[in-house]
């Protein structure tokens, strides 16, 4: 066993081998609870998810960590727009929620989309709030060292010097003098206009609640030195792979390797970055209207379409929505779920039916996933099972069959698609029971039609319908189907 992936620092693929072995330390950004999630926050999410299961199907211990921003300027910035604090009681009032309200429901929305799509719970999923001393911690070792220093101009904030570390813009490969300046505070109070903000001092006019005592002021903290302070407390200072969206290189994740890193730090082996999603090849923006959200695409299909198109692209690359995207990644999903249906039913009535355990996917599919998690490849192995399965049980190779539809479960199951395995195979064996049922009444219609017992015949046939089963009478018998609404 080889896995390779691509690391975003290195700009190449490498062999992967944990720094502890047996065990896999992930860390990657969850989402800034300023509204309600988006389409990268979730293809993120599952390209990550996937990539957890896969570890864990090759033994790995894996200790994931998934981060919730929950104090931020754009969220202070949302709960201020309509925020009226001399708010008072009345029948046409409504006063809007402080910003950790907001948060916490946006928070809760983002939990169910992915509980709805499939994307396990982390290890653990600290939020920023929730680790204030640890920032105050990094904030002053940094300061210690001489790569961070307080405001010029005595606003309370505090800031990381670019310039005292000489490997700054490795990550992506910027040249210092080509950056433009961090927009995170006014740089008058800044040595260098790209120095960045490790802590944001208290300003008039915003909410009390949002700032925390420091010895450089009351104030808040910075973006990038949330993720730094929260990782280090969960994963140590060297772990083995660092994730999110393609989006966050610079600055976000730019920034908090270099204060890591200039803090004594190893910081992670592995940068993993997913691609963007976009719309008809053009990038997603509400003033173009061209957008889709995680809500409006599980009201035109299934949760398990949603997670199969949002996860079915290598995790790198762009994957591009269109009207059509889910009508197509509907027809593969129904192609799985045909072969799952046809054989358990085909196994049951044979009385060969022995439903798997966790077990052990084709060579091929782990080739795929072992390369760069290669989804795109082990999909193709997974519809090419589905396709020889079929083959099987038209032939009536039911031993071949069955072992095919045991590749297929732990296929969707290493995939994060097991809800598909899991709900065909409990919607198979009931189609298997209804069918023996309904074919045991039709039976005795027969019976009774042969022996001209009228009554009998058409008290089965109303039986059947109100249990909303269509019977047709035709020249080979008769034939049933499920109403349709």
């Amino acid at each position: 066993m080889t896995l390779r992936f691509y690391d975003t620092a290195s700009a190449e693929v490498r062999d992967f081998v944990p720094l502890v072995p047996g065990k896999v330390s992930l860390y990657y950004c969850g989402a800034t609870v300023q509204g309600m999630p988006h389409v990268g926050h979730i293809r993120s999410a599952i390209a990550f998810d996937q990539l957890t299961r896969w570890l864990e199907y090759r033994g790995l211990r894996v200790t994931a960590v998934r981060n919730v921003t929950d104090i931020d300027d754009k969220i202070l910035s949302k709960s201020a727009e309509s925020f009226d604090p001399d708010f008072e009681d009345g029948p046409d009032t409504v006063r809007e929620e402080e910003w950790w309200a907001l948060a916490y429901r946006y928070e809760q929305e983002f939990l169910k989309a992915y509980d709805t799509l499939g994307v396990s719970r982390p290890t653990y999923e600290p939020r920023a709030t929730g680790h204030i001393p640890e920032m105050h911690a990094l904030i002053q070792h940094l300061i210690d060292r001489g790569h961070a220093y307080p405001a010029l101009d005595g606003s309370g904030d505090v800031y990381f010097d670019v310039r005292s570390w000489d490997k700054y813009g490795s990550l992506t490969r910027q040249n210092i003098d080509d950056m433009q300046g961090a927009p995170d505070a006014d740089p008058r109070g800044k040595k260098d206009p790209r120095d960045f903000a490790l802590w944001k001092g208290y300003k008039e006019g915003e909410p009390t609640t949002a700032s925390w005592a420091s010895p450089w002021g009351a104030g808040r903290p910075g973006w990038h030195l949330e993720c730094s302070a929260m990782v280090t407390k969960y994963l140590g200072t060297e772990f083995d792979i660092h994730g999110g969206g393609l989006d966050l290189r610079f600055p976000h994740h730019e920034n908090e390797m270099a204060q890591s890193q200039a803090a004594g730090h190893g910081f992670a082996n592995f940068w993993m970055h997913n691609g963007m999603v976009t719309y008809e090849g053009e990038k997603m923006s509400k003033s173009i209207g061209n957008t889709i959200s995680p809500a409006e695409m599980l009201q035109l299909a299934s949760p398990r379409v949603v997670r199969y198109y949002l996860g079915q692209a290598h995790y790198r690359s762009v994957l591009d929505y269109r009207p059509t995207s889910l009508e197509e990644a509907a027809a593969a999903v129904e192609r799985i779920d045909g072969f799952i249906s046809r054989a358990v039913r085909a196994l049951s009535e044979g009385g060969n039916y022995a439903f798997a355990t966790y077990g052990k996917v084709p060579e091929p599919f782990e080739r795929a996933m072992d390369d760069d998690l290669n989804v795109p490849q082990a999909l193709a192995v997974l519809h090419e099972t589905v396709r020889s399965g079929n083959t099987a049980l038209t032939e009536g190779r039911l031993e071949d069959a069955q072992q095919a539809l045991h590749s297929v479960h732990d296929m969707l199951r290493v995939l994060g698609l097991n809800a598909v395995a899991t709900g065909a195979v409990s919607d198979a064996r009931e189609t298997a029971a209804l069918e023996v049922l309904v074919e045991a009444q039709l039976a005795a219609r027969a019976q009774a039609r042969a022996t001209k017992d009228w009554a009998a015949s058409d008290a089965i046939r109303d039986t059947l319908k109100a249990a909303g089963i269509a019977v047709e009478d035709g020249p080979d018998g008769a034939t049933w189907s499920l109403q349709r609404d």
